[in-house]
């Protein structure tokens, strides 16, 4: 099993930042990708950005490509989702998913790829 607790959302003004961290326990192998994902209200869960935690490559949403960098650190077994820019319609639950299944670099962008799943945290972008 794998825990995964997401934290660092919260309200903020458009052209602001946010930084959203994800912490992993529990079960975890050298080969793995973690991504992030969204769901705004009456929407279905959207792909936002991914890392492939072996090799490092990423790969990002084309409506958040250039304003979030997705980041990792091994040893802490921490993943970053590093929002600038925002914008209204940036509004969601932002949830951190695992893909032990994931291979040398795979950034796999489809929910049903991941297996574990944290809670969520809010991401509130004020106009």
């Amino acid at each position: 099993q794998v825990q995964l607790v997401e934290s660092g959302g919260g309200l903020v003004q458009a052209g602001g930042s946010l930084r959203l961290s994800c912490a992993a326990s529990g079960r975890t192998f050298s080969k793995y990708a973690m991504g992030w994902f969204r769901q705004a209200p009456g929407k279905e869960r959207e792909f936002v950005a991914t890392i492939n935690w072996s090799c490092g490559s990423t790969y990002y949403a084309d409506s958040v490509k250039g304003r979030f960098t997705i980041s990792r650190d091994i040893p802490k077994n921490m993943v970053y989702l590093q929002m600038n820019s925002l914008k209204p319609e940036d509004t969601a639950v932002y949830y951190c998913a695992v893909d032990q299944k994931a291979t040398d670099y795979d950034t796999p962008t489809y929910p049903d790829a991941y297996q574990y799943w944290g809670q969520g945290t809010q991401v509130t972008v004020s106009s």
